[in-house]
């Protein structure tokens, strides 16, 4: 079943790229439809994890049972395998997945973009690497898939952005692939300090096989971290993102942020801190400070913004932020002890991976629509948008305040468990970022201001049409998912924080 909903993508794209011309509508149906026959399966993966969540458990002591587990030999001759399964940490991942490529899918119906069966293929493949990382259970198939999704994102933007996008694009590819190289010398160091050699995490996990080689794991944890740090990314290695998603169409840049941001921040708790738990405690202040440190200048950078998108750019530097924070303040909690803590930052990373690709996808697709309407995300060149487009105001407003942390929505479910677990176990570092919240408050409230409210202004003096039923059934789930997080967030929680309790548990070892 999971090999299923890994491939059913690929395979769509491959019939799409093998028949002969087909029209612009037919080839986006077929993308909808697949995406959503994708969505469906993830769903009926959730209803049996939930159901018979140690169906299938092979990896004890890693982040709870593993369910639809597959393990299949690939490259036996250095340890590697086709190993693949879910997990509470995973699972959620693989089904924002889905969901935000359906709705970039549905947000592409009427886009007038050039070849669309490549476009459309293009971001099929995509889904099938992304969703195949989040279940990945071996580290050389981990590092294939992290590689394929760079250089799938760079013909996204090098063949349908604009501005400048074949710079962006080669700023993203150079940037992501140096980092990319760094993690294959970690995996590589990982798997030759294995006895018996192998790149699979679960044994990985069960090994620790650095543990008590503290010049090694610290040399090792640098370059996994690099590798991740760039992904993510972290302060100082962010530079590729503000480019790459101001001139990716509005799909790209809602598949970047919302995916493939997190395969970084993703490998630092899928890898880093079950394989190196050693190396992990003992660099676990300076983590969390850079946490902090990103929650700080992403905010403010994003504050000094003029560019909507460029604006929403900056804030998952300081989102992602948060994420590296909570793991890093769970890492300094004293080893061998069992800590609430540490399990309640945990579990608010990964809540925030989950909040952050839905309430940023939503808004990457709404500067979509802004760039189609007005021709520019100059938030300088718009006022008074609430009157003639009340729908995009209200769609707006809701992934807005999400994203600064109104409770009723993910975002704070997030943000207080990252925080509440921090403030008690790294106080110092955590408290600074409490002056991120603010910042984002004001930053995204006066972006509002300036587009929604005042007296009508728009570039050119055009017109400005409200959300069409395609945009707004591309948005409105990703707003409803976060409302019903935040309402009801053990609907998430129930999943997630066994696997956070078992993380907590591997790193305090």
């Amino acid at each position: 079943m999971l090999s299923a909903v890994v491939f059913l993508p690929l395979l769509t794209a491959g019939v799409l790229m093998a028949l002969p011309a087909l029209p612009r509508r037919t080839v986006l149906v077929v993308w909808v439809a697949a995406t959503a026959v994708d969505l469906a399966l993830v769903a009926v993966v959730w209803a049996g994890y939930l159901g018979a969540p140690a169906a299938g458990a092979g990896a004890a002591g890693f982040a709870g049972p593993i369910a639809y587990e597959t393990r299949l030999p690939w490259i036996p001759s250095v340890g590697s395998g086709y190993h693949i399964g879910v997990d509470g940490l995973s699972l959620p991942l693989v089904a924002m997945t889905a969901v935000l490529f359906l709705a970039c899918a549905l947000a592409s119906l009427r886009a007038r973009y050039p070849r669309p069966r490549a476009y459309a293929a293009l971001f099929l493949a995509l889904q099938t690497v992304s969703t195949g990382l989040f279940a990945a259970l071996d580290l050389l198939l981990f590092f294939v898939f992290f590689d394929l999704s760079i250089a799938l994102m760079y013909f996204v933007i090098a063949g349908w952005g604009h501005g400048d996008p074949a710079r962006s694009a080669l700023r993203f590819f150079l940037y992501t692939f140096v980092g990319s190289l760094a993690l294959l010398v970690g995996f590589i160091a990982l798997y030759l300090a294995a006895d018996p050699h192998t790149f699979d995490m679960v044994e990985l996990a069960r090994q620790t096989p650095l543990d008590g080689r503290a010049a090694a794991g610290g040399a090792v944890l640098l370059a996994v971290g690099v590798g991740l740090a760039v992904k993510t990314p972290l302060v100082p290695f962010h530079t590729w993102l503000p480019p790459a998603h101001t001139d990716a169409p509005a799909a790209g840049s809602a598949i970047l942020a919302g995916v493939l941001l997190k395969m970084g921040a993703y490998g630092f708790a899928r890898i880093a801190l079950p394989i190196l738990p050693e190396a992990w405690r003992a660099w676990a202040p300076a983590i969390a400070v850079l946490g902090t440190v990103s929650v700080l200048y992403g905010a403010l950078v994003a504050l000094a913004q003029n560019d909507f998108k460029r604006m929403v750019a900056y804030t998952s530097v300081n989102h992602m932020g948060y994420v590296v924070l909570g793991l890093g303040a769970a890492g300094t909690a004293a080893a061998g002890t069992a800590s609430a803590g540490a399990e309640l930052a945990v579990s608010g990373a990964a809540v925030q991976l989950v909040s952050h690709g839905l309430l940023t996808g939503a808004l990457f697709l709404l500067a979509g629509v802004l760039h189609e309407r007005g021709g520019t995300y100059d938030m300088g060149a718009y006022s008074g948008l609430a009157a003639p487009a009340p729908r995009f105001a209200a769609l707006l407003t809701v992934a807005a305040f999400g994203s600064l942390g109104l409770p009723g929505l993910s975002g704070f479910i997030a943000e207080f468990q990252v925080l509440t677990g921090g403030l008690g176990l790294a106080p110092a570092a955590t408290a600074p970022a409490l002056l991120g919240i603010l910042i984002t408050a004001a930053l995204l409230l006066r972006a509002l201001q300036r587009i929604l409210l005042g007296g009508l202004r728009l570039p050119g003096g055009t017109g400005f049409g409200d959300l069409r039923a395609e945009e707004s059934a591309a948005i409105v789930p990703l707003l409803a998912l976060s409302v019903l997080i935040g309402l009801v967030p053990r609907t998430l929680l129930d999943v997630l924080a066994p696997a956070a309790e078992a993380l907590a548990g591997l790193v305090l070892r």
